[in-house]
């Protein structure tokens, strides 16, 4: 399993510790070609103990090192709460769940109105980790009727994610007791069992999850939840089914569960020759992603075009075009 060295923490803490709403500083105008403009530029991330914020880092030391640009990345809730204030401007990258990508663009669900935002490049999926207190005699969705669950962040995509869920197992919103909490204050509440239960949506390895199978294995256990597949296609097309491999987490075992796609998604406005050098930038030097985080191993050029109905940037569209010559 792949460790996040030391550097590489220091190196996400010390960005993140930058970022928050960008203030009048739009990256400059211009980029002509396939080259970035100069200014300096924010990337919306999730919790600091999710896939998003460490790997959001290290795109922004990415862009930092190797152009005209100065990144910094932040801290946030993570999907929605990303793709509401990059529409607004608060920021110009977002990492975001294709499902809530999907519902910006065509105006569904948290958003009014179709959003003028496009994608750089789909990344790698999100696995749906739905994690129980073995004590709480929960084995399905359907049993987190009366139980107290952890559906995420506000605003969140795990949020998203977690509604649908119980939806889809056919429970009302007063079924379940939830806690919208962030994934750190999740993991303790799954440990002194003032919840009964998580939904989490993340890459391989979460690094909270970790922390949770490593501390208190023998008080928590994965719930199957591949049955649902069917019922959430009918919410959003995007959801796949796939496994959690047994090495992944401390004595978790194989689990099938429901993945989704991630993108990192551009406002319409940002100039193509930025969207297209950023785009190759994330090609030509993943493997500086992947010393940061192995979630980045699964950013494929052969799966870089977004699922329906997000569309590709033009600029980055341009850059897969050369890359894939």
């Amino acid at each position: 399993m792949f460790t996040v060295t030391a550097a590489a923490i220091a190196a996400v803490l010390a960005l993140s510790s930058c970022g928050g709403k960008r203030e009048n500083t739009p990256a400059a105008e211009g980029g002509d070609g396939c080259t970035a403009a100069s200014g300096q530029i924010t990337i919306a991330t999730g919790n600091s103990t999710g896939v998003y914020y460490v790997l959001g880092g290290g795109l922004a030391q990415l862009i930092s090192d190797n152009t005209e640009l100065k990144a910094t990345a932040a801290e946030t809730g993570a999907s929605v709460q990303n793709l509401q204030q990059l529409a607004k401007g608060d920021y110009d990258i977002a990492f975001s769940l294709a499902d809530t990508a999907a519902d910006a663009v065509t105006g569904n669900a948290d958003f009014d109105k179709p959003e003028e935002i496009s994608a750089l490049t789909r990344i790698y999926d999100n696995y749906t980790h739905v994690i129980v207190r073995k004590d709480a005699n929960i084995k399905s969705v359907e049993d987190f009727k009366g139980k107290t669950i952890s559906t995420g962040s506000p605003k969140s995509g795990t949020e998203v994610i977690a509604n649908r869920l119980i939806e889809s197992a056919g429970l009302a919103d007063g079924d379940v007791t939830k806690q919208r909490l962030d994934l750190a204050k999740t993991v303790d509440g799954m440990k002194d069992g003032t919840i009964d239960g998580m939904v989490w949506s993340g890459g391989l390895p979460t690094a909270g999850v970790t922390d949770l199978f490593t501390s208190n294995g023998g008080d928590v256990e994965f719930v199957d939840i591949s049955g649902l597949e069917s019922k959430m296609k009918e919410l959003n097309p995007v959801y796949e089914v796939a496994e959690i491999p047994a090495d992944t987490y401390k004595g978790a075992g194989t689990v099938k569960t429901i993945v989704t796609p991630n993108v990192l998604m551009v406002r319409n406005d940002m100039d193509e020759g930025t969207q297209c050098a950023l785009t190759k930038l994330i090609y030509d030097k993943k493997a500086d992603l992947e010393k940061v985080h192995a979630a980045a191993k699964d950013i494929t050029l052969d799966t870089a075009v977004p699922p329906e109905p997000i569309t590709l940037a033009p600029g980055s569209q341009k850059a897969l075009d050369e890359l894939q010559k």
